[in-house]
Order: structure tokens, then sequence, then C-alpha cells
């Protein structure tokens, strides 16, 4: 399950058919995708719903609609894990942080040739995602040697949820 777009509307600014919009895409969408799959994994005995969260869910990074939507997922990913775990299904969320996914990003560079730069110096792991990064686990999470792993987002975000050294430095002095 990966399907998002992200407004940067403040909650008093954004229309009800705008919020609609981006729930429907980040979290409907989830719901329709787990709801067809799941069928067929209660039919073979097993499977993995693999979704993908955001750091968003966790906390205040912005785009209010799409952070609740990121939230929904990963409280879903624990509904299906806990209602579906003895079909021998499994289900889990990554966190992502922010990734330079090929032309995704192109026209933000363009009005702001900075941004990647200003964006990287919160990730303690010193770059940003790239799309393989995500990959990598997607594909172990949907393994049978993590089938045990089940109900839980794993964070895949360069280090951005770990905590913030900037503020840390700033507090300590």
């Amino acid at each position: 399950n990966n399907a998002a777009y992200a407004y940067d509307d403040d909650l008093l600014a954004t229309e009800p058919e705008r919020w609609d919009e981006q729930i429907g895409i980040a979290l409907r969408s989830v719901y329709l995708c787990s709801r067809a799959v799941l069928p067929g994994m209660q039919r073979a005995g097993r499977g993995v719903v693999v979704s993908m969260s955001s750091v968003n869910a966790g906390q205040f990074l912005g785009n209010e609609a799409y952070s609740a939507a990121k939230a929904g997922v990963e409280s879903l990913t624990r509904s299906i894990a806990v209602r579906h775990g003895g079909d021998g299904i499994g289900a889990v969320a990554l966190g992502i942080g922010t990734v330079l996914t090929p032309g995704a990003w192109d026209a933000r560079i363009e009005r702001d040739p900075d941004i990647v730069a200003r964006l990287t110096r919160w990730y303690p792991a010193g770059r940003l995602g790239r799309p393989e990064d995500v990959a990598a686990l997607a594909h172990f999470v949907a393994s049978d040697e993590a089938s045990w792993i089940t109900g839980t987002t794993i964070m895949v975000d360069g280090g951005l949820t770990a905590g913030n050294r900037l503020l840390a430095d700033d507090v300590l002095g």
C-alpha cells in the first residue's frame, strides 16, 4: 500500500473537499487495497500487508490531513495484524522519512534549490532517503524471515524520529 498526496494547507485553510481528497488518497486507498488482497491471503493461509506510513504520523511536520491519514494507516495496520493474524496474515507499516523519489521532488527543487540541503541537516544519517532504502525494508518485512514481525510500524527515516540534534544542541548550549 503506497499512495499519498499532501497539500501544505493549514487546517483552518483546508476546505472539506481537499481534506477528503487527501484522506482518500492516503488512507482509503490502504483500506481498499487491503480489502482486495485479504481474501486471497486468507485462502493461501499466509501473506503480509505492507503499508507506507510516514514520520508525519507521530509528530507535527505540517500537512495535517496527510499526517492524520498516515496515523490512520498505522492504526489500520495494527487492526489487520490482530484480526487476521490467526489466518497467517501479517501487517507492517513503514514509517518513511524524506525520500528523494525521482520525479517527485523535481518541481520543488527547481523552485527552491536549497531544499535538499536544508532538509538533510535534520537527519542524523546525514542524507535523505533513497527509494531503495524503503524497498529493502519492504522486501524484508514481506519475507518469511520476518514472519514474526506484525502489527507494528518500523521507521525507515535516517534517524529523524530518534531525536533532534539541532534542538539538543540549543538546549545543552
